[in-house]
């Protein structure tokens, strides 16, 4: 075998295990806490977060490799919960669906999880499907939006599909939870644009959001839709690569119900130009095209700060529960210094970083083949039971307060 072969091969080797982060060591999650009452009491259900997150050991220590395996695969041996499907009927004429799943076990407690997916994504998604049966194996009710436009087989039936800042449609769902279940206690979980939409609704001014939501947990988002844009329009950690996948699906989802979106009203309406759409290769480009326009807003950039839950942060005035990772290449590190700040600041509020896991991922133990749950979901419904304890603990204090 000659040098110059063996030279090649071992060069190969060096970039793919420098790909790969091989050399990476599993590290104890950081957190963000300036409330030592509230982290003890998340610690007491969540003693996982003390303890070092330990990837897949060939190549869960690449974001890149957890974010396009989550993207692929999903989960391994993905269980498929029984639900039901509610539908609604909006006063736009559109049609909102949730799946409610019931618990498996009991609970000392009525807890609803109401989990937002990432765009695009449903009730069918892989990783929310192997949540969702994780927390009913720990006794909760679990209800999932399905974002307008997301599902295969439920039509479009006005002229709009979800948006990254419109938190109406997880309102309509939570009011349908509350009049269904008027004891249950609600916690929100939002992934990814889940996570954007949850925290902005937990900010939101509204006086008609339920006293039933303890708290709110959310997973991977960026928080900042203008400053996050500004990252993923550069080829930086293939971030553009990244963007242009993310444009693809939702324009994806507009041809598809384009009998409805694209119609020569809308067209007209909104002066939509369906080659522009077409022809969009970022979500800027297609939310020019598009977005801001079917919403009423005057500029891409406007329509940004709107959705962005950065600027809701300060109104929020319940438990909340913010997860990263360092290495998600769809969410650049300058864009988490906002939110350790807020957690280092707020009563009732927890920031916690991992040095791995990429975009939803999280895969945890063996060589090449993960185990069937994930770090984040066992992480997810412990937090949960955290934020339980802790609205129960405050209850306690409260009556005890009042004799």
């Amino acid at each position: 075998m000659s040098p110059a072969f063996l030279t090649a091969i071992a060069v190969i080797l060096c970039i793919l295990f420098r790909l790969l982060n091989v050399n990476s060591q599993p590290a104890k999650p950081q957190v963000w806490c300036m409330d030592g009452t509230f982290m003890d009491t998340i610690y007491k259900i969540a003693p996982l977060l003390r303890d070092p997150y330990v990837p897949t050991r060939l190549w869960g220590f690449s974001g890149h490799v957890q974010t396009i395996v989550h993207s692929i695969v999903g989960r391994v041996k993905c269980p498929w919960p029984l639900g039901e499907r509610i539908y609604l009927k909006l006063m736009d004429n559109s049609t909102l669906t949730y799946d409610l799943y019931q618990p498996l076990i009991e609970h000392e407690d009525d807890i609803t999880v109401a989990i937002c997916p990432g765009i695009g994504n449903s009730s069918e998604s892989v990783y929310i499907r192997t949540f969702v049966h994780y927390a009913q194996c720990h006794g909760y009710r679990c209800a999932v939006l399905n974002h307008i436009g997301a599902l295969q087989s439920v039509q479009v039936t006005s002229t709009r599909i979800f948006t990254y800042g419109h938190t109406g449609d997880f309102t309509e769902m939570i009011s349908s939870l509350t009049k269904k279940y008027p004891s249950t206690n609600i916690v929100a979980v939002g992934f990814s644009l889940g996570g954007n939409l949850v925290t902005k609704y937990m900010g939101e001014s509204d006086a008609s959001r339920p006293k039933n939501i303890i708290g709110g947990v959310s997973i991977c988002q960026g928080y900042n839709a203008v400053e996050a844009t500004n990252w993923l329009l550069n080829w930086q950690n293939f971030r553009r690569f990244y963007l242009y996948v993310m444009t693809e699906n939702v324009k994806q989802i507009i041809m598809k119900h384009r009998q409805m979106l694209l119609s020569d009203d809308m067209k007209q309406r909104c002066k939509l130009n369906e080659r522009d759409i077409v022809a969009a290769a970022t979500l800027p480009e297609l939310d020019e095209a598009y977005t801001r326009r079917v919403h009423n807003f005057q500029s891409v950039t406007e329509l940004y700060k709107w959705s962005s839950c950065i600027n809701y942060l300060q109104n929020i005035d319940k438990p909340m529960v913010f997860f990263n990772a360092k290495d998600d290449p769809l969410v650049p590190g300058d864009l988490l210094k906002p939110i350790r700040e807020f957690a280092s600041e707020k009563s009732h509020t927890m920031y916690i970083e991992l040095a791995h896991g990429g975009h939803l991922g999280f895969y945890e133990g063996g060589l090449i083949y993960p185990n069937p749950v994930t770090w984040l979901d066992r992480a997810l419904v412990s937090v949960i039971g955290g934020l339980v304890l802790a609205h129960n603990d405050f209850q306690t204090k409260s009556r005890a307060s009042l004799v």
